[in-house]
């Protein structure tokens, strides 16, 4: 925490939405040593946003207060409001990177929340930051000021135009990209003139399954772990050897249509206490339900984000997850943007698995990231599981369920390759309907199974089990 001498006067206001977390906001900011001036409202009786985040503003703009904290249901009007204010900066923020982004590069001096989508945790993590980061590196300072100018109505000048055949400024060339991607390619293919031992170190394996120029020139040869490093990888059984005995422990019983009743979600839920599945995966809708249904036993709830598609904005994204998460998920599988992958946007498809997998990690909630294989080239696979990779997301999934085509061995084991050594997970699902397809993907690499057929899966295997 800052000197409470250099960030100390707080106006601090809500509408009734946010009046609950408003209060709990300040009684842990007075523990802090910090100072309030309380804008209301003071009950949870109606009142309209703007006359609360105006009042805030207004302190804060006035140099009464330092900075300002503003509460209601999404955070959205509020920073709208406050905004008009001059000499405001407001910042809606919804996990710790964009409280901190916001001070530090922007300077910003109100904070708005929204309520709905955030608990007291985050809310505590995302004030604490707010109010104890500054913003002093010279080139975020200028743009602030440049802020400035435009809300006094000063011209800020454009930036000159790029001069012909020249990248954006800040961007590299196609031209550019295409020659890194040669140099690198060369690099690490066979007969590069690097010997066994010097590929190990730039790539970390002679099939890596990381990079595209592997699986270009064999990808056979990735497809064999299944018979050798992806089936030693995931020996999780007693004594390290086979499929383990106890299968359901791999499956998440699994009920996505969207015909889905109640009463098929309780009977779902039954079942999983009863086989001790790892979890139940169902639609956000059904997690409160699923929450007390499996309230006192070993059975996590798992709910999907962006389903099936893959195509809503990051942002919405963490949004739900966060909300799926305050609601009682521990695991989240969210979809990756396809095409985005596809089109090589991959800043985009980073920024996407990261946003959720933030939203995870505050909660210590477990993130599985669906690829979607069926849709994708092997060089698309693994582009996305390093992506992942980078994201820290804590698993790859194959499937939704819902493409042409779910899970197969071949992808298993590349997408287990793909991720070795990073301590994840790969999920199998889509199209697992018994006992041998189960083990197939567990000796190609799976340590999680997605099924809707999980009772038949563990019974087979308990029937072949006895037989033995």
């Amino acid at each position: 925490m800052t000197d409470v001498r250099t960030v100390n006067r707080i106006a601090i206001g809500a509408d009734h939405g946010g009046f609950q977390l408003k209060e709990q906001l300040r009684a842990y900011l007075n523990s802090q040593g910090y100072v309030l001036e309380d804008c209301g409202t003071f009950s949870e009786e109606a009142v309209d946003y703007p006359r609360i985040a105006a009042a805030v503003a207004r302190l804060v703009a006035s140099g009464d207060c330092e900075r300002g904290v503003i509460i209601d249901g999404a955070g959205i009007g509020s920073a709208m409001v406050a905004n008009k204010v001059p000499g405001v900066r407001a910042a809606l923020c919804y996990d710790v990177s964009s409280a901190s982004n916001a001070r530090e590069h922007n300077d910003a001096n109100v904070l708005t929340l929204g309520a709905r989508l955030i608990g007291l945790g985050l809310a505590e993590q995302l004030v604490d930051v707010f109010l104890t980061t500054e913003c002093k590196e010279e080139r975020h300072l200028k743009r602030v000021a440049m802020i400035g100018e435009v809300e006094s109505g000063q011209a800020v000048e454009p930036p000159p135009p790029p001069a012909p055949g020249a990248a954006p400024s800040g961007q590299v060339s196609a031209n550019d990209l295409e020659r890194i991607a040669r140099e690198v390619s060369s690099m690490l293919s066979t007969g590069a003139g690097l010997s066994s031992e010097a590929k190990e170190t730039i790539c970390g394996e002679l099939i890596c399954g990381l990079c595209a120029d592997c699986i270009q020139r064999n990808p056979e040869a990735v497809r064999t772990l299944i018979n050798t490093t992806g089936a030693d990888r995931i020996s999780l059984g007693p004594g390290g050897e086979g499929v383990p005995k106890d299968l359901a422990k791999y499956i998440d019983h699994t009920h996505l249509k969207p015909d889905a009743t109640g009463e098929e979600i309780r009977k779902l839920c039954r079942e999983a206490s009863e086989y001790g599945f790892a979890t139940v995966c169902v639609n956000p809708n059904w997690v409160p339900l699923c929450r007390d249904e499996l309230a006192g036993s070993d059975v996590r709830v798992c709910t999907v984000v962006g389903f099936p598609l893959g195509a809503h904005q990051p942002e919405i994204k963490a949004m739900e997850a966060r909300r799926a998460i305050r609601e009682g998920a521990r695991e989240i599988d969210m979809v990756i943007n396809i095409g985005a992958l596809k089109g090589e946007d991959y800043a985009l498809v980073e920024r996407d698995i990261r946003a959720v997998a933030d939203a995870c990690h505050e909660s210590r909630a477990i993130l599985k990231v669906i690829i979607e294989t069926a849709l994708l080239t092997d060089e698309e696979k693994a582009v996305a599981c390093q992506l992942a990779r980078k994201a820290r997301a804590d698993y790859v999934k194959t499937s939704t369920g819902f493409a042409s085509a779910g899970a197969t061995v071949g992808d298993v084991a590349l997408m287990s390759e793909a991720v070795k050594g990073a301590k994840m997970g790969v999920k199998a699902a889509g199209g697992i309907g018994s006992a041998a397809d189960a083990e197939k993907m567990i000796q190609a690499g799976a340590t999680r199974i997605g099924a809707s057929a999980g009772i038949r899966i563990v019974d087979e295997a308990r029937r072949v089990t006895l037989s033995n």
